[in-house]
């Protein structure tokens, strides 16, 4: 059996004898479950400190991203916060009809968007970035500074491990 950071297909979310003779599996061990739990109290503590700005935490990750990068055409833009491009477009379209963000066709390639905040774009960012960042501190409040660490480098190694996983899940 293949090994991965000392885990098995096998390993301790795997329940003995299949569904018929499982154990019990409480939601509380279901790391699917308590990673949507957890982005549930973070969009709520974001809600809660980031209200006054009218930004949803993707659209502040959108603008965040074109903080860093200055521009990026919207597929580039789509595949660095792992979502689909038309996701994406909708919310860089909101950001725009607010003046945020500034559209326009790529000179290279005519279906091609380029995105860039504007300076209104700039100052809100930088307006909410304390109330923001301190709604990803409550959202691991419970746990040491050794543990939050932790949990980033837990996070992003099974993030990295899924990298190809980007976009919605077609469950339909």
């Amino acid at each position: 059996m293949e090994q991965v950071s000392g885990v098995t297909a096998e390993g301790p979310l795997a329940r003995e004898g299949g569904p018929e003779g499982a154990a019990p599996w409480p939601l509380s061990e279901r790391p699917g479950f308590l990673a949507r739990r957890m982005h549930q109290i973070h969009v709520s503590l974001f809600a809660e400190r980031c209200a006054d700005f009218r930004v949803t935490p993707l659209q502040y990750s959108l603008l965040s991203l074109l903080r860093q990068l200055r521009e990026a055409d919207q597929t580039t833009i789509a595949e660095a916060v792992a979502l689909d491009r038309t996701t994406t477009t909708g919310a860089l379209k909101r950001l725009a009809a607010r003046g945020l963000v500034d559209r326009t066709t790529s000179p290279t390639d005519r279906r091609a968007q380029i995105c860039r905040l504007t300076a209104a774009g700039e100052a809100l960012h930088g307006a909410m970035e304390a109330a923001a960042r301190e709604a990803h501190a409550r959202t691991v409040e419970a746990l040491s500074e050794a543990d939050q660490a932790h949990l980033i480098r837990l996070l992003r190694q099974v993030v990295s491990a899924h990298d190809d996983r980007k976009g919605e899940a077609d469950l339909g």
